[in-house]
């Protein structure tokens, strides 16, 4: 049941009994914790303020990475740990994951040279225990630029080539919350928790506000996880036991361009001049830029690139690519995202760790801080190995160890990695077969992977009616509304489809018929409309003008 149709329904199911594990949080994190809990026989729920992966889960620089950087700063356990993992997530869901050969540049008076990357990069294939074929090659300056002609040619002494993988977070989220609920989880978005209920001093569940209607819910469960992320210690301040280490939220940019103004054949992860690294990749006939690491202290729930945010990544790109002479009337779109740190005192932004830390509170209440994508569902074992534990002792639960090592992701069903490719051929034949040409066939394989079967079914069935929007948006939009909890207009421009960061002609050409739609299908006043339309329209004025603050 993860339907933008069932809502009453959902709210239902929550209420009814007292749940083993509610979890307050719906991006990358709390939906790893969910399908962790319900593969170990656990009841589950999950309530998300805004959509599902609409924080830092669909802002992020959509790598699945093991951190390189951060041999830098002797982080060799995390580096071991978030590395190996990489292999896993891409094993589980190759749809949405994909290995993305980088080069790592090195320049006279740069912070990398030849010998530093070598041993780096051998350091790395060790501790993130890389496949044979994927491991570092060291480059000449001129097999470099064979690679990547854009590159600056002055002083360039080499580069290191190695792999990691691009991903794309937001359907990385929702694949694992869809696997969560097929196992019997319950989510529910735009619904925002506003108390704590107790039971003898200890957290026994929350009251909950809908986003859409206003009503609120009384929801119960043994334990309540605060997955929260940039909003964690609003919820350990409403529970009274915000103290000791707190959040320190740093934000992160990205500028995307066409891949005809910026024509980047490779993914390169260079040093700016101010020593920050910067990573440049091609995706899907587009190249895009980032990331910023600033404080960040504004409006939790809507980060906005600013005018200086804008020209430090053209300046950066200024830096590696001279010849490409980009400007701002270039930005074709853009992304901000926070990143939740957990508060150093004395470091620098960049500096501080990205390891997770899991805090208990005398009311019971536990909170999963910190973190990064790639590390999402080592993370959720962690939070439910700690669950299993409270759980056994109050039920005398024998609870089995995490599942999810080897579980397939939504969407994931393919034959891992190695069948994906075969998977990906036949899609394409039946593609082409309904008439749809081997591009799309290829992105919507791409985007649902095993699933593609209803999206092209839902195309086939009404590729020739007269729907009033185009017959592909249709088939997407409605399996959105149906299996995806697409309740809201920007949750299928922005989330389900990532249209409005990667190609936002498309979201232009089709709102007003897919807001038509979704009117019609969920019966909306027309303040509701006005309201869903005036959000869109908002971040897509925002993706391209900056905030001049």
């Amino acid at each position: 049941m993860f339907s933008g149709y069932k809502r009453t329904e959902i709210y239902h199911k929550l209420e009814q009994e007292r749940l083993d594990v509610l979890v307050i949080g719906g991006g990358i994190t709390g939906a790893g914790i969910a399908l962790d809990a319900v593969t170990r026989g656990m009841s589950a729920g999950v309530l998300e303020m805004q959509d599902f992966a609409a924080g830092t889960s669909s802002r992020s620089t959509k790598l699945v990475h093991g951190g390189l950087r951060y041999l830098k700063q002797f982080e060799v356990k995390m580096v071991a740990e978030v590395g190996q993992e990489r292999a896993i997530v891409y094993e589980n869901g190759p749809h949405v994951t994909t290995p993305e050969w980088m080069i790592l540049p090195f320049y006279k008076d740069g912070n990398f040279g030849p010998y530093m990357t070598n041993i780096g990069l051998k350091l790395y294939d060790t501790l993130a225990r890389v496949k044979r074929d994927e491991r570092r090659k060291m480059l000449t300056p001129k097999e470099t630029l064979a690679k990547e002609p854009l590159l600056k040619k002055d002083g360039l002494k080499g580069s290191g080539y190695y792999v990691e993988y691009r991903t794309d977070d937001a359907r990385l989220t929702l694949e694992v919350l869809k696997k969560a609920v097929q196992k019997g989880a319950m989510a529910q978005n735009y619904v925002k928790v506003v108390d704590f209920l107790y039971e003898d001093g200890l957290v026994a569940g929350v009251v909950a506000e809908d986003q859409i209607d206003g009503e609120k819910h009384e929801i119960y469960a043994r334990k309540v996880v605060n997955a929260a992320g940039p909003w964690v210690d609003d919820l350990r301040e409403r529970d009274g036991s915000k103290e000791g280490k707190s959040l320190h939220l740093t934000k992160g940019v990205h500028l995307v361009f066409n891949g005809e103004t910026f024509p980047l054949q490779q993914a390169i992860y260079f040093d700016a001049p101010d020593g920050r690294m910067i990573f440049a990749i091609p995706r899907d006939g587009k190249t895009y830029v980032g990331t910023t690491d600033t404080v960040y202290e504004g409006d939790t729930a809507h980060p906005t690139m600013t005018v200086d945010d804008r020209d430090y990544l053209l300046q950066c790109i200024d830096f590696m690519f001279p010849d490409l002479s980009i400007t701002a009337g270039d930005v074709e779109s853009s992304w901000a995202g926070l990143r939740p740190l957990i508060h150093e005192d004395g470091k620098d932004p960049s500096e501080i760790s990205r390891k997770d830390e899991i805090f208990t509170s005398e009311s019971g209440l536990i909170s999963i801080a910190g973190g990064k994508l790639t590390g999402y569902r080592k993370m959720a074992e962690n939070v439910v190995d700690l669950l299993a534990g409270h759980l056994s002792e109050q039920l005398g639960l024998n609870l089995p160890e995490s599942q999810t090592e080897e579980l397939p992701i939504a969407g994931g069903e393919v034959g891992g990695s190695d069948g994906f490719a075969d998977f990906m051929d036949r899609k394409i034949e039946e593609g082409r077969a309904m008439s749809l040409s081997e591009e799309k066939a290829r992105g919507l394989t791409q985007m649902y992977g095993a699933n593609v079967d209803e999206v092209f079914h839902r195309y086939y069935k009404m590729k020739n009616e007269d729907l009033g929007l185009d017959p592909l948006v249709y088939a997407m939009l409605t399996y959105s509304m149906e299996h995806e909890h697409t309740v809201k207009p920007v949750d299928f421009f922005v989330r389900r489809t990532g249209a409005l960061f990667f190609d936002i002609h498309w979201v232009h050409k089709h709102k007003e018929s897919v807001i038509t739609f979704m009117a019609q299908e969920y019966g909306w006043t027309e303040e509701q409309i006005e309201a869903y339309t005036r959000e869109l329209d908002v971040l897509l004025e925002e993706a391209v003008a900056p905030d001049p603050a």
